[in-house]
């Protein structure tokens, strides 16, 4: 579990990960980051009310060198991944266990339910959860157990990650899909199973959120670079998204100044068609929300552009530029951060 100020969240976290029940030992490794709210103090406070909870030290905070020096430190032959902003549904590792074990695969996810605390986390949350929002992957809304490209934290084989070597250090966000890609270039299974859920708190306010979603659109950007046709044609949506924005506001200038009349105009125009499609797409979302609060359905009207649009305007800078030095600050500036 890597770990960077998550004290409101870090006891749920580990008491739903040591609630487990499997036919064996567990341990708990914490890689902690220089966390400055207390979350440092916290976790040795709990390491040492119980003998199962191992700590290491993760200076450089970045999600994938924490990974690893947990994965190095811990001591079994079944590796699972959780978060600090996480909880494991009861029965988590003992099916998954038991699905590599009847499906063979190398790694095995399962279905990541984002719930909130406030109306605006409902509402991220609702877009999480919404085909609309994220949808695509698998573990965003997948109803039948099969094969899958990536899996969300993912419970794997020991030995198959030494094997394919580990998480990729170099790569601050997308480390999880990265490292499947690897897994099942080797000869092995990625699977998802619909039995298995996490419950995953998003971002808490608009601003974190966004700058959440730019740096993980640049990184599959970056990724893009790397991997090429490797990546799955629905990463390439928010991206076109962003230009189509831009090409129908240039479009708008345009006209508005009358630098642009005539056929030419008109045939344009036609780039508001999808625009207008998109938003009619957001709004009939929201309306479908008819449970939700007012309070509620604003925030997921404004969320899920922001999503999309951060998302696609990271993306197109990720794969002209490459990501660089690109973190996610929106938890600690200037330090990247060990959530999904």
């Amino acid at each position: 579990m890597p770990v960077l100020n998550e004290r409101d969240y870090l006891p749920r976290a580990i008491s739903s990960t040591l609630a487990q029940e499997v036919d064996g030992p567990i341990e708990l490794v914490l890689a902690l980051g220089p966390s400055t709210d207390g979350t440092t103090e916290l976790a040795r406070e709990l390491a040492a009310a119980d003998a199962r909870i191992v700590l290491v030290d993760n200076p450089a905070a970045d999600i994938p060198v924490g990974l690893n020096l947990a994965i190095r430190t811990s001591r079994h032959p079944t590796i699972v991944r959780v978060d600090a902003h996480s909880e494991l549904s009861p029965g988590y590792t003992a099916r998954a266990i038991e699905t590599l074990a009847r499906t063979g695969a190398a790694n095995v996810g399962g279905v990541m339910r984002a719930e909130g605390r406030t109306p605006f986390q409902r509402a991220a949350a609702a877009a999480y959860n919404s085909r609309i929002g994220l949808g695509g992957g698998a573990y965003h809304g997948g109803a039948e157990e099969g094969e899958a490209e990536s899996a969300y934290l993912g419970v794997m084989r020991r030995d198959v990650l030494e094997e394919v070597g580990l998480f990729d250090e170099s790569i601050r966000r997308g480390e999880d899909w990265e490292l499947n890609l690897r897994i099942r270039h080797a000869g092995y299974r990625v699977m998802f199973d619909p039995t298995l859920s996490v419950t995953y708190w998003p971002r808490e306010s608009w601003a974190r959120l966004a700058r959440q979603f730019l740096a993980t659109g640049r990184w599959r950007g970056e990724l893009v670079r790397r991997y090429g046709s490797r990546n799955s044609l629905r990463f390439f949506a928010p991206p076109a998204l962003v230009a189509t924005l831009a090409l129908a506001l240039v479009v708008a200038i345009l006209r508005g100044t009358r630098a642009l009349t005539g056929v030419a105009a008109a045939l344009a125009s036609l780039v508001f068609l999808p625009v207008a499609a998109y938003a009619g797409i957001v709004a009939a979302s929201v309306a479908a929300r008819r449970g939700a609060g007012l309070a509620e359905r604003a925030w997921f009207a404004a969320v899920v552009p922001t999503m999309h649009i951060a998302w696609g305007a990271g993306f197109l800078a990720g794969v002209t530029r490459g990501a660089r030095d690109t973190v996610d600050t929106s938890r600690l500036s200037g330090r990247n951060t060990p959530l999904p």
